[in-house]
Formats: C-alpha cells, sequence, structure tokens
C-alpha cells in the first residue's frame, strides 16, 4: 500500500512547490534598473502584477530593494529567474 506521506523530494527542504516565493533584489535606486528586474520576472511569471511588488530605498539613496512576490512552479523555475536578474547591470544582491 503506497502512502502520500513520502519524506523523499527532489525539492528543497521546506518549500514545496508550487508556491508563492518572494524573490529579493538589491541594486541601483533608478526607475530604470527598477523596470529592468521587473521585466526579467514577468518574462518568467507573467501573472507578476504591480500589486506583487514593494520597492524600498536605503537610508541613503543610493540603493533600493524590490521584492516581487512570484508563484513559483519549481525550483529551476527560481534558478532561472535569479540566473537572469544576477545578469542585471546594477544588482548588488539577490536574496
Amino acid at each position: 500500500m503506497s502512502s502520500n506521506n513520502t519524506t523523499e523530494s527532489n525539492e528543497p527542504e521546506g518549500l514545496t512547490f508550487p508556491t508563492e516565493y518572494p524573490v529579493k533584489v538589491m541594486g541601483d535606486n533608478t526607475e530604470t534598473f527598477f523596470e529592468r528586474v521587473f521585466k526579467v520576472v514577468q518574462s518568467h511569471a507573467p501573472e507578476v502584477s504591480q500589486n506583487s511588488v514593494r520597492k524600498k530605498t536605503s537610508s541613503n539613496g543610493k540603493y533600493q530593494s524590490i521584492t516581487i512576490l512570484v508563484y513559483a512552479h519549481s525550483r529551476d523555475h527560481l534558478i532561472n529567474i535569479y540566473t537572469e536578474i544576477r545578469s542585471i547591470e546594477g544588482v548588488a544582491w539577490t536574496l
């Protein structure tokens, strides 16, 4: 008899896909930086809208943090999003 409660999984511990996942990026505090990040995320997750975004400017005004809630289908889906985001000029870090 098989069971639906299995401990074996190819997914990272703690994440069950599909799931909502906050993609976090820190980079230059420019509107074009935000637009590039948003465009990349939207190319991988077309359902993302401006309502899924939180932006915050650093205390010195040099950087902005961007959090975009995506509907991640798999670990590979997230890896693809982050890989492309990291190629954007001005990205300081991702989380």
